[in-house]
């Protein structure tokens, strides 16, 4: 705990952004292992000088009212753009438009990091086709959207069974902006029969409701997805091989996208991959921690009790010590959600349920500048009000270290 006494700096304020040196007062700020009441925040040169008891008789620019302090969240897998560019069937909004109407619902809630997916594939989604042309709009529209008050990232995603994706992703790689980080690259196969969808008829019964397929025409179409993609064996052995080379060599910083089993958790770590993202299983969750390889679970799954298409059940999975990391997935308001749905089950504690959200995923995504209440972090910063049932966010501040 500091001695010093930090002046305040009210005449520095002002409505559009936080200064560069504040003194916040009268929060409870949750640290990586207790809740600090009536705590006392000082950010020097964007960046968190101090975190201790507000003393009596030292004055802060603002007063926090007894607000929840937290680290702002990292989201480290976010697809919630796709819906956000396209809110009705056929109506498609300019991606830049997108991105800046998307950036207001993530500050909504609290997320001050975010890594938006790219799919590297050419493939129908739930609403616009992902094409590695979609992919490079993404990319084109995160790079130019450096001023903002999110700092926006790329989910590099990747269909192994894809030679267009494959090829572009090479290519972007190589030419990306530099972000201070490992390029964060997920590689994934939803070919029907394994992985996400082992069981073919949650792809089935998702084409029905998605396309207005008879069950007779998804499960043909099943069937033919299911050889075609057979057929691209070899393009997925190139793209295994071309990923571990990147992840090897500390170019890429690799996920695993849905692993259903400790065999493919120990291939992943013989691949040079970090994380296991969203395991359909409890074998390969539990293989992955055996391994040291943080866990990502997507937060809806966490908040409506259980996986859309019968695999692993996140709060399972938490209750279980598995989990390192929630991810937005689609949705962003349900990380906060989730989070303290998890405290209100007495599954983890508000520590190590702010941790999921924020120094788990900044672990996951390689990002040590961020993610907890402690000096020398930036001060990407959230004040909330917890409950009565589901938390407020009143205010999220972004570091402009």
């Amino acid at each position: 705990m500091t001695t010093e006494v930090f002046e305040s700096r009210t005449d520095q304020w002002t409505l559009g952004a936080p200064p560069a040196d504040y003194v916040l007062g009268h929060v409870r700020a949750v640290l990586a292992d207790r809740v600090l009441d009536d705590a006392l925040v000082v950010v020097r040169d964007g960046v968190l000088a101090a975190v201790e008891p507000h003393r009596p008789g030292v004055e802060a620019d603002v007063d926090g009212q007894g607000l929840l302090c937290i680290p702002g969240l990292v989201d480290v897998h976010s697809d919630g753009l796709e819906k956000e560019r396209l809110p009705r069937p056929g109506a498609e909004l300019p991606m830049e438009f997108a991105l800046l109407s998307f950036e207001g619902k993530l500050r909504a809630a609290a997320v001050t990091t975010a890594f938006h997916g790219a799919g590297f594939e050419q493939s129908h989604g739930r609403g616009l086709a992902r094409t590695v042309e979609r992919a490079h709009d993404v990319c084109h529209a995160v790079d130019e959207r450096s001023a903002s008050l999110v700092d926006h990232r790329i989910l590099y995603r990747l269909d192994v069974r894809s030679p267009e994706g494959l090829q572009a992703l090479q290519q972007r790689i190589e030419t990306a902006p530099d972000t201070g980080a490992a390029p964060l690259v997920s590689h994934e196969d939803h070919t029907p029969g394994q992985g996400q969808y082992a069981d073919r008829s949650y792809y089935e019964r998702y084409l029905v409701g998605t396309r207005g397929l008879s069950q007779e025409e998804a499960a043909e179409h099943v069937t033919s997805l299911i050889a075609e993609r057979d057929g691209r064996l070899g393009v997925r052995e190139d793209a295994m091989a071309w990923l571990g080379e990147q992840a090897r060599a500390g170019r890429i910083r690799l996920l695993g996208h849905d692993p259903a089993s400790a065999q493919e958790i120990g291939e992943l770590v013989e691949r040079g991959g970090s994380v296991a993202e969203f395991p359909t299983t409890v074998e390969a969750a539990r293989e992955a921690r055996e391994r040291g390889l943080p866990v990502v679970m997507g937060a809806p799954n966490v908040l409506r009790g259980g996986s859309h298409n019968g695999n692993a059940s996140g709060r399972d999975l938490v209750a279980l010590g598995l989990v390192t990391a929630l991810a937005s997935d689609y949705l962003p308001s349900g990380l906060l959600a989730a989070a303290f749905a998890l405290v209100d089950d007495g599954l983890v504690s508000l520590p190590e349920a702010i941790g999921l959200v924020t120094s788990g995923p900044a672990t996951v995504a390689g990002l040590d500048d961020r993610g907890r209440l402690e000096p020398g972090r930036r001060a990407d910063l959230a004040l909330i009000a917890a409950g009565p049932k589901w938390p407020v966010v009143h205010t999220t501040l972004v570091s402009k270290a």
